[in-house]
């Protein structure tokens, strides 16, 4: 026979088979399975395919002995025939042939396929024991020396041991028990607690699956119970930006965008319908991309996001009641987008894996404005039968390459992009903020440490530790600028502090000399018996203590040597000689004044503090009631919070109220609607409430009609 001038003769020839050495064992099961928590993850999954409705995982010890691994379930079971045609058969074509499982009358989708879960086993530890019992079936004991096969020469040598089991069965009535003994790793607490987020994580927030239950043992564990929905703190439910929506089959995305702003803001929401064609358009590998469309199929999608700089922690710890060390803890835990197969975790199954878009590589262009992993908790709900281009590696860590698979990673990217855009338009920027206090916060570096060593923990490379350093940098410049557009302000008050200590000082001067002047006049008039003089005369030393008192109530504030903490307030007594400082706009007003009489109520304030507080509110409202057609009034409502360890002070009006237009900015500095106000009282207000640990807030709507404030300060213990 010739082919192109070679002659080939007619010689016998012979079949040399393919052969496998022992040593696959070994080898696949570090290769393929690259991580102990994905090893777990694999064999909890092989239960699930099991039809279990509840399965164990344990950590323990006998005797001393070295520490092992137990995973037991209520599964199917497998009899002597399918330990032989199917468990023992690497690569076992099993789940393909058979891709959904049947239990009393329920039909569950297989999570798995590949036929390599027994390798996982493998990679953990030296020996494997395992019960399996199937209905109407014998218990069988089977018994796998890892070690021991990868030491054999050929694989006619490798054999797993199987004999039946007479004794106690650890299930009810089917199931199987896997232990994994000699561990290759030492599971410490953090190797324990990782795999507890991770198995967390199994099951699809979309998924409506109720009969699949994880627990978790280990020494030493705080919380040993998992569900079979993901169990994440309060908080994380209620993201302050999040899109939610859809992928057709075109590839057409569908969209709502929801920013439920933490403490103040409004919120807002927005429609999104996004094509195919702009999204492919948009991308960089726009050449690799398939067209008319995207061919990965249609799914699902949600996608989270947090702000999560030193006071964005601080505003979600204190509405939701949580420790602020918590809230980024929470977030990281479960950061990440994940991929669910008919409700089962595929990608990511380990920290390493957590980025598998490359968002953090792509932020380092627009720092600030584009999120990070650690930023967000998302979901994307596949399916085999519509996604069925979309396939997880062997080594279950990300995602056969494919023009449907990169297809279906640019349409997950451009949600994120669509989030991104949306969120710039309705976050606080750096600067924003209300509190002088929170703008001191952004120049700490304890944040930065913080995650410098978390990821150097979770073994991150010196480009994500760049990556944070640079952010970093971004917070400095901008807390730098909005210090600078504060000094302005800040110098005004300056003028204002050295004002009062002269004030302070004319008024004791000349209530002293007019003081005198009345008690020398009424011992000398004492003997005319005027009774008018003597009313006129009464007025006067009124009038004189109470300009005593207004400086005794300011002098510690026009005093450099000023220091909170000296001296505590009676709020009943403040209101009341506020009150008496506006009498006057009071009755050109005409307005009906409710107010507490009730108490003491003791809090941990400065009174001249207290009363520059109260003071704003009382003369915001008394200069905006008359312009309002409402009849005038005034209410100011105190009482203690839930807990017992605050006072609330609600001031209400009946005047024009705020406009929505200056709602979320009226706490900041320079903003007023007075014609000639500077728009510093309610910034000043709001930073003497927060350095006593409390927040000022306008209510909306008004109780009255008009405004309403609410502060809240310490009682005093």
């Amino acid at each position: 026979m010739s082919h192109a001038g070679e002659t080939i003769e007619r010689i016998p020839f012979e079949r040399i088979p393919f052969r496998i050495h022992p040593r696959v064992f070994a080898a696949l099961g570090a290769d393929l399975v690259t991580n102990d928590v994905v090893a777990v993850i694999e064999l909890v999954k092989n239960s699930y395919d099991a039809f279990a409705t509840s399965v164990t995982v344990k950590f323990s010890a006998e005797n001393g002995s070295k520490q092992y691994l137990e995973i037991l379930d209520n599964g199917a079971g497998m009899d002597r025939r399918m330990i032989d045609e199917a468990w023992c058969v690497v690569a076992t074509p099993y789940r393909l042939r058979h891709p959904l499982s049947e239990r009393d009358k329920r039909v569950r989708r297989v999570a798995g396929a590949k036929g390599l879960g027994r390798l996982s086993a493998a990679r953990l530890g030296e020996k494997l024991e395992m019960l399996t019992k199937a209905a109407g079936e014998p218990c069988w004991h089977v018994t796998v020396d890892w070690s021991n096969l990868s030491g054999q020469e050929n694989m006619d040598s490798c054999f797993v041991v199987c004999r039946r089991f007479s004794g106690g069965l650890p299930f009810e009535a089917t199931g199987t028990r896997l232990r994994i003994l000699g561990l290759n790793s030492e599971w410490d607490a953090a190797h324990v607690e990782d795999l507890r987020d991770n198995l967390a994580r199994l099951l699809s927030p979309f998924a409506k699956i109720q009969d699949f239950n994880i627990r978790l043992v280990a020494p030493n564990l705080d919380a040993d119970h998992l569900s079979t929905k993901v169990k994440v703190p309060h908080f994380l439910r209620h993201p302050p930006y999040a899109i939610r929506g859809h992928v057709k089959l075109d590839g057409r995305v569908f969209a709502r965008y929801e920013f439920t702003p933490v403490s103040r803001g409004r919120p807002r929401q927005s429609s999104i319908d996004l094509p195919w064609s702009k999204v492919r358009d948009r991308s960089e590998i726009k050449h690799k991309l398939p067209e008319p469309v995207p061919g990965c199929g249609a799914f699902e999608f949600e996608v989270r996001a947090w702000d999560i700089g030193p006071d964005d922690t601080r505003q979600i710890a204190e509405r939701y009641d949580v420790a602020k060390s918590e809230v980024r803890a929470a977030i990281r835990a479960h950061k990440g987008i994940s991929v669910y197969r008919d409700g089962i975790l595929i990608l990511p199954k380990s920290d390493d894996a957590r980025d598998w878009l490359g968002l953090d590589l792509r932020r380092i262009s627009r720092v600030g404005y584009r999120l990070s992993t650690s930023q967000i908790v998302g979901y994307v709900s596949i399916s085999a039968e519509d996604n069925d281009e979309i396939q997880d590696t062997s080594d279950r860590e990300g995602l056969a390459q494919n023009p449907a698979v990169l297809a279906f990673q640019e349409i997950v990217r451009a949600v994120v992009s669509e989030l991104e855009r949306e969120r710039d338009t309705d976050r606080l920027k750096p600067g924003d903020e209300i509190q002088l206090q929170a703008l001191l916060d952004g120049l700490s570096t304890d944040e930065l440490t913080e995650e410098v060593s978390a990821l150097a923990a979770e073994g991150g490379t010196a480009e994500e530790a760049s990556q944070r350093v640079r952010a970093f940098a971004e917070r400095i410049g901008a807390v730098r600028e909005a210090l600078k557009r504060r000094f302005v302000y800040y110098s005004r008050l300056a003028t204002v502090g050295t004002i009062a200590h002269m004030l302070v000082h004319e008024i004791r001067n000349r209530t002293t000399a007019i003081g005198r002047f009345l008690r020398t006049a009424k011992r000398r008039s004492e003997a005319l018996g005027d009774d008018d003089f003597n009313k006129q005369m009464e007025l006067a030393e009124a009038a004189v203590s109470s300009l005593e008192r207004l400086a005794d109530t300011f002098a510690p504030l026009a005093s450099r040597g000023f220091r909170r903490g000296r001296r505590d307030s009676i709020l009943e007594e403040s209101i009341s000689r506020c009150l008496a400082l506006v009498d006057g706009d009071v009755r050109r007003s005409k307005t009906t004044v409710t107010a507490p009489h009730a108490g003491p109520t003791k809090v941990a304030i400065d009174p001249g503090e207290l009363d520059t507080v109260l003071m704003n509110l009382l003369l915001n409202a008394l200069y905006w009631i008359p312009q309002s057609a409402r009849p005038a009034r005034l209410d100011i409502v105190v009482r203690r919070t839930q807990d017992g360890k605050r006072a609330r002070v609600t001031v209400s009006d009946s005047g024009t109220g705020v406009r929505e237009e200056d709602a979320d900015r009226i706490f900041l500095p320079g903003v007023t609607r007075k014609p000639e106000g500077i728009g510093m009282g309610l910034t000043v207000a709001a930073e003497i409430v927060s350095e006593h640990g409390g927040r000022i807030s306008l209510v909306q709507p008004g109780k009255l009609g008009g405004a309403t404030f609410a502060f809240d300060l310490p009682l005093k213990a």
